[in-house]
């Protein structure tokens, strides 16, 4: 460590911090969430599987956890590389869980994907450049510094971050399918959004100076200097991100492998996939294709006599 600074450790830091917004935000999360599971549910009885409350607890969770105390404490006040972890949180974890929480009457009462404007701004072309060009903005120095230190700038950042995040997640998980890539597709387009932060998170390792006046403090948390923790906040941004998207994306290619070999085996044997229209159960093509006696019989009394044999 340079002159100057010194490594410290803040006991009030571990003192627990109370940020009743949060709680507010959660408990909200969590009423809207039993309101829509209990009464809005419709009358013809579509429940909402385990999977997805689990999915909506989860979400709501990290949200908890990504928000406030010491998450939050620390990411704001001494290292940017926690909030990087906070931001991956709030925007690669959280939206695709709700929106796999998110059962599809649901979310035709808030959107409707058949409308030519919401078909547009849904495009993963759109959603794909608007998020990456937030994220890059949300890297700016003015603007993290900004957000440091201004409490209503800081929610709003975070808040339009993650409303674009649950937007670039729509051609991957969405609930509306019309909406949904195809496996192919959608295996590039979470490699493009793997690729993309590159440049953010070069810019973050690299760099010679200090990029964040409001992480520059004298007092050091755990002794991590201005450098490394620049440093790990790219390295996290680029390898943490991209690992957890290339995990998803061998999810898929797995999954899609795996319906390709069903289908081309259902083809070769000439056997329906199983759940197809039409196909029947095992003993009944077994009956079907059985020739009986009575069935031998009954063709050569239709052939009638054999003809003639005629000599010279």
């Amino acid at each position: 460590m340079g002159a100057g600074v010194r490594e410290f450790i803040d006991y009030d830091l571990w003192g627990w911090t109370p940020h009743p917004e949060v709680w507010v935000i959660v408990l909200a999360a969590l009423a809207v969430g039993g309101y829509v599971a209990r009464v809005l549910a419709p009358a013809a009885g579509e429940v909402i599987e385990r999977r997805r409350k689990f999915c909506y607890l989860a979400a709501v969770g990290l949200l908890w956890l990504a928000s406030g105390w010491p998450v939050h404490d620390i990411s704001e006040e001494y290292l940017y590389s926690v909030h990087m972890v906070q931001h991956l949180l709030i925007t690669l974890v959280v939206p695709p869980l709700l929106l796999l929480a998110t059962p599809e009457w649901i979310a035709r009462r808030v959107v409707d994907p058949s409308r030519p404007l919401a078909r547009r701004l849904l495009r993963p072309v759109v959603v794909g450049v608007t998020f990456n060009v937030v994220v890059a903005v949300t890297h700016i120095p003015w603007v993290v510094n900004t957000s440091a230190h201004n409490g209503v700038f800081h929610y709003a950042a975070h808040l339009v971050l993650f409303m674009t995040a649950i937007a670039m997640w729509m051609p991957v998980c969405g609930p509306f399918a019309e909406l949904r890539l195809q496996p192919l597709p959608k295996m590039f387009y979470l490699f493009a959004m793997s690729v993309l932060p590159t440049v953010p998170a070069g810019f973050l390792t690299f760099a010679q100076t200090t990029i964040y006046d409001a992480y520059d403090t004298p007092l050091r948390l755990w002794g991590v200097t201005v450098a490394n923790d620049q440093q790990m906040a790219g390295l996290i941004m680029k390898i943490a991100g991209g690992l957890y998207l290339w995990t998803i994306i061998a999810a898929v290619f797995f999954r899609w492998s795996a319906r390709q070999r069903a289908a081309h085996g259902a083809e070769t044997t000439g056997t329906p996939v199983s759940g197809e229209a039409g196909a029947l159960p095992e003993p009944a093509r077994v009956a079907a294709d059985t020739l009986t006696y009575s069935q031998v019989v009954e063709a050569f009394e239709q052939a009638g006599d054999p003809p003639a044999e005629h000599r010279e």
